[in-house]
């Protein structure tokens, strides 16, 4: 099958690679998918996307005017894709339905620690030689209600984590799994009321938009940490900044961004204009934000490419089985 693959990174090439062995002709281009980029499509049956591509209606119609019939994107949320358009298109979709639940429990679980003991204060401040403890009073887990919303594959990994650490865990989900021992089925509402910490572990949604917004903020405890690695638009970005200030959050770890696309993923240090909610994020010193990476270890970026060759297998077999 030829294919285009979109926003690619110099390290995700070894990987796809190894998980293709030359099954596919796959053209591997770092532009981010556009209606300015979708001819890099002409005379490809498939395109393999990625969250911050722009996989819109508008796109999708210029795709399937070029003779594209799949859009597989190497991530486990669809949210990007006009599925409407693909459906009104005939352009049938796939994703990666979960890579590596650790990598990313890991992660948001190491958010939060840094945070509790203030791992990038004592760092910088040890690097300019300043060893002073003053302000670097941290809090134990063990003991601590750890609330998750969401339980997925990830939300289990990182429930199994908390436990370890001698937290007690709660989580609400409206699909709570049967078998998921040593965490408590709570409603949204008393999760949000007996949390110390609160983690996020839910896909993108109309329902989950903005679930994280002044209202719910507003009954979460005085000084709550707040951990999102799942997508950036499930926290209302301005309501947050204002529970910061008035010390209803006590911290803050982002390695998603509610404005992100175009912005994560690139270096913009030397840009004349900075997005001005996340300076202001960033100008607390009880925030700790990661650039999307919580995904980032070898172990998720080899599973992830296996995934995606099988979604393009699964489609290159398809006028075989018609044929059968």
């Amino acid at each position: 099958m030829k294919v285009v693959a979109y926003s690619i990174k110099p390290f995700e090439k070894e990987y796809l690679a190894i998980a293709n062995q030359k099954k596919h002709d796959i053209t591997l281009i770092s532009n981010a998918l556009s209606l300015d980029t979708a001819s890099y499509a002409a005379g490809k049956e498939a395109v393999i996307v990625v969250t911050n591509d722009d996989v819109s209606a508008k796109v999708i119609d210029k795709l399937a005017l070029l003779g594209v019939k799949y859009i597989i994107t190497r991530s486990a949320g669809t949210d990007q894709i006009d599925k409407a358009a693909a459906a009104r298109n005939g352009i049938k979709w796939s994703n990666v339905p979960f890579y590596s639940p650790q990598a990313i429990a890991e992660h948001a679980v190491g958010l939060a620690l840094a945070l509790s003991r203030h791992l990038v204060e004592a760092d910088r401040d040890s690097h300019h030689f300043d060893f002073r403890n003053d302000n670097l009073i941290g809090f134990n887990f063990s003991g601590k209600t750890v609330g998750l919303i969401g339980l997925g594959h990830t939300g289990l990994a990182v429930a199994k984590i908390y436990n370890g650490m001698g937290c007690k865990v709660i989580a609400f989900d409206p699909a709570f799994p049967r078998d998921a021992p040593g965490i408590e089925p709570v409603t949204l509402e008393k999760l949000l009321a007996l949390s110390d910490i609160i983690s996020l572990h839910l896909p993108l949604s109309a329902s989950s938009k903005h679930l994280i917004n002044k209202t719910t903020l507003y009954q979460m405890k005085d000084g709550v940490m707040l951990i999102n690695t799942s997508r950036g638009a499930i926290i209302k970005t301005t309501d947050v900044i204002t529970a910061l200030e008035k010390g209803k959050l006590g911290y803050l770890g982002l390695d998603v961004y509610e404005f992100e696309k175009g912005l994560f993923y690139e270096d913009h240090e030397h840009d004349s204009f900075k997005d001005p909610l996340l300076e202001k994020l960033m100008d607390n010193k009880n925030v700790l934000i990661t650039p999307h990476q919580a995904y980032l270890t070898k172990e998720a970026l080899q599973e992830i490419a296996d995934q995606t060759i099988k979604n393009l297998d699964s489609y290159s077999e398809e006028p075989m089985k018609l044929i059968a």
